[in-house]
Parts: structure tokens; C-alpha cells; sequence
């Protein structure tokens, strides 16, 4: 006769196996669990899980290279997640240590590479071991990484996010924003939305998913434009004049492009917005001739009459 605490028991003692970076332990455990109770939701759903990862990382005995280990543990990530949509249940504790387990898998071939040499300078690198550091919780870790890499890719979108995604989950909203914005200005292509875990991102990504039926690639670019409708990307920073002569050349380029590749709309389209909104923001941070904001808000309402609505509204 089985009782409820001890498959509870067991089922703890394979979480803890799995943040521990031991998917076989785990299995064995909830296996044992398995068969006290054969019907028992979370085990079934924390095995299947568990079984995934088991077989879908078995390659990596094959691959010689660290970063390519690290790099393919977390290269499963989107696959699972569709695996995860198929099992039509969820339950947050197991996935917690699921997330524990790839992260600190692939985090332990990172932080092999880093050393004391050349690789500290590496920005992919860092990017990866800051990630994965967010993965398991040590944001305090995750952020020295991604600051360091920041140095060295100030323009990356990608990078920015992360560290944007670090700040809110630490609490810094202001931050958060800020970075945010600057990330999906430089780079909405390169940043994964599904890798992000704060509740501002996922709160505005979820939104939006319900506003628009569109790609991911859409979405991305879609992002920051409905962001500052939603007063989500609210925190703004002032344009350096080299700046500001590279966003309006920008536009034109963008604007040129929609004319000439009128198939790539979905994409241009929202880009190109996101720009309108960064270039009124600057007149009116410094005062320019109400004239030229009028100018562009004319061409928001001729580029989307619906989002210009939206804007003055």
C-alpha cells in the first residue's frame, strides 16, 4: 500500500537529482515513484520529461568540442518547449529543476572554456555563460557575465536583452525598460523571446500574441512598437547627434527598401514604426519645430492608420 508522502518524497528527491545535473538519477526515482502509483500525474509528466532529455542530449557523447556541448544542450530548448505544449499539462516545480538541469548541464562546459586566458574576452562565450546563469537563478553571476560582454558588443540586441531580462528579474523595472527598448531598436531578429523569463516580457509578448496573429519574426519586430503604445518601453534616452544622423538614415533606407520589396512588409513595416517613434521622441527632447513631429506622425498614420490611431489616441 503506497502513501502520498513517500511518492511525494521520491518525486523531490528526483528534483533534486535533476538541479544536481543527474537526468538518470532522476528517472530511476520516478520510475520507483511510478510504479507505487501508476497513475500518479506529476510522476508521468516529470518522466516523460526527464525520459526527453535523456534521449535527446545521448548525441552529446559524440561531440568532442566543449562549446558545442554546451552550445547543442541548449539548442534543444525550442524543441522541448513544443514537447512540452504536446504533454497538455504543467507543472512548475518539475519544470523549475528541468530548467536547473539543462542549465547547469551546459553551464558546466561554459565555465570550463573561460579559464583564466583568452576567453574571458570572448563575448559569445560570456553571453552563454550569463544565460546560463540566469537559467539557474544566480542573477547576481548572470549579470557580471553579460555586463562583460556588453563591452564588447555594445550594440547587440541580443546581449542587451539578456541583461534587460536580468535587471527586471532583480527588480530594476527602470533598467529593465530602458534596455529593453535599446535591444529591440538594435536587434529584434536575434532576440529569443521564449528564452526570456521576466514577468514584463512574458506579460507583453503574451499580449501581443493575443493582439496580433502573426510569426514569431513578426512578432519580434511588432514588440517594441506596441510597447510604447502599452507604455512598456516608456524609459528614453537621449540621442548622441552621431546617433541620431544614423537613424535617420535608417529610415530612408527602410522606407526605400518597402517601396522596393513590398513582399517584405510584415517585417519592414513595424521596423520602420519603431523608428518613427525613436525620431520623435528625439525632436522632442530637444524642442524642435512641433512641424517636423507633425511630419512624422503623418507618416505613422500613412505607413498604419490603425497604430497611428492608437498613438494620438
Amino acid at each position: 500500500m503506497y502513501t502520498e508522502q513517500s511518492v511525494a518524497g521520491l518525486i523531490q528527491e528526483a528534483y533534486n537529482k535533476l538541479k544536481a545535473s543527474d537526468a538518470e538519477g532522476a528517472a530511476a526515482l520516478l520510475d520507483k515513484a511510478l510504479q507505487i502509483d501508476f497513475d500518479h500525474a506529476e510522476t508521468k509528466h516529470a518522466l516523460k520529461s526527464v525520459n526527453w532529455w535523456i534521449e535527446h542530449i545521448a548525441p552529446i557523447k559524440k561531440i568532442e568540442n566543449e562549446y558545442e556541448k554546451g552550445g547543442f544542450i541548449l539548442s534543444q530548448l525550442r524543441q522541448y518547449h513544443i514537447f512540452l505544449d504536446s504533454l497538455g499539462s504543467n507543472y512548475d516545480v518539475c519544470q523549475y529543476a528541468i530548467r536547473r538541469f539543462v542549465f547547469s548541464s551546459a553551464l558546466r562546459y561554459f565555465r570550463d572554456l573561460l579559464g583564466d586566458g583568452i576567453n574571458q574576452h570572448d563575448p559569445g562565450l560570456l553571453l552563454l555563460v550569463g544565460r546560463c546563469y540566469k537559467g539557474v537563478g544566480t542573477y547576481d553571476e548572470a549579470m557580471k557575465y553579460l555586463e562583460q560582454a556588453i563591452r564588447f558588443r555594445r550594440e547587440d540586441g541580443e546581449t542587451l536583452a539578456e541583461l534587460a531580462d536580468i535587471h527586471a528579474l532583480r527588480g530594476d523595472d527602470k533598467s529593465a525598460k530602458a534596455l529593453f527598448r535599446e535591444a529591440f531598436f538594435l536587434n529584434p531578429e536575434k532576440i529569443d523571446l521564449q528564452a526570456m523569463e521576466s514577468e514584463m516580457l512574458i506579460r507583453l509578448r503574451d499580449r501581443l500574441t493575443r493582439e496580433k496573429n502573426c510569426r514569431e519574426e513578426e512578432l519580434r519586430e511588432w514588440l517594441p512598437v506596441y510597447g510604447r503604445l502599452w507604455g512598456v518601453f516608456n524609459i528614453k534616452r537621449e540621442l548622441t547627434p552621431l546617433e541620431f544622423g544614423r537613424l535617420k538614415q535608417s529610415i530612408f533606407n527602410l522606407e526605400a527598401e518597402r517601396r522596393s520589396n513590398p513582399d517584405k512588409s510584415d517585417i519592414l513595416k513595424p521596423r520602420l514604426l519603431n523608428r518613427y517613434f525613436w525620431l520623435i521622441d528625439y525632436y522632442a527632447s530637444k524642442r524642435e519645430d512641433p512641424e517636423l513631429i507633425e511630419e512624422v506622425k503623418l507618416k505613422i498614420k500613412i505607413t498604419d492608420p490603425e497604430i497611428y490611431d492608437r498613438y494620438i489616441g
